[in-house]
């Protein structure tokens, strides 16, 4: 697709996510930084993505948002980078990417609230309990070197981002699974690029 990719991000939020992939993909793309409170409100960005956050990505006259939904999107998008399975080998690369979007996402935030779910109540969330999600997600990285398995792909971006900034600020457990796997995808000059970009634009803020 030649269409030009316009990224509409903050580069203190889940943008990061959506820029690594961007620079997995390779392909030329223009950003809009907005602010939180303000522009991120903005009636004309709300036309955009109503939800009124970031990231969104307009690529021609689509229009993806969600950080899992952009990652899946711009693998299928430029199938030629090669960084989703062909479609019979997908069961892992979609169980992981969703399981990220769902339980890992959910435990997370409300542990970072304060929030634990009541013995005996596990059963009335989606998660079960925050142990329940760790132990999954180090269940996937035990045998693989990478989330879906043995090569990279748009999953690793959107897990391995939400497992890299866990352990940055101490929302997901340091195991040595975790550690090894984020210290191995963070060496892709992908992520290199994305994160200069990222740091450079919060320096200006």
């Amino acid at each position: 697709m030649a269409d030009e990719i316009l990224f509409y991000t903050n580069p203190m939020s889940r943008g990061r996510i959506a820029r690594w992939m961007l620079e997995e993909i390779g392909a030329p793309y223009r950003t809009e930084v907005l602010q939180f409170g303000t522009t991120m409100k903005d009636d004309s960005y709300k036309a955009v993505n109503p939800m009124g956050k970031v990231p969104t990505i307009v690529h021609g006259k689509k229009t993806v948002t969600e950080c899992a939904a952009i990652c899946a999107y711009l693998a299928d998008a430029f199938p030629e980078k090669g960084l989703a399975p062909s479609p019979a080998d997908r069961a892992d690369y979609y169980r992981w990417m969703f399981f990220a979007a769902g339980p890992l996402e959910a435990a997370v935030s409300n542990r970072a609230l304060g929030f634990e779910v009541p013995p005996g109540r596990e059963r009335m969330i989606g998660y079960g309990s925050f142990a329940d999600v760790m132990d999954a997600l180090e269940f996937a990285l035990r045998s693989n070197s990478y989330i879906a398995g043995e090569k990279f792909s748009a999953a690793d971006v959107y897990v391995g981002s939400q497992i890299g900034w866990g352990l940055q600020f101490g929302s997901i457990e340091k195991r040595p699974a975790f550690e090894q796997y984020f210290g191995r995808i963070a060496l892709r000059d992908a992520y290199q690029r994305a994160v200069e970009k990222d740091d450079l634009a919060a320096s200006a803020l």
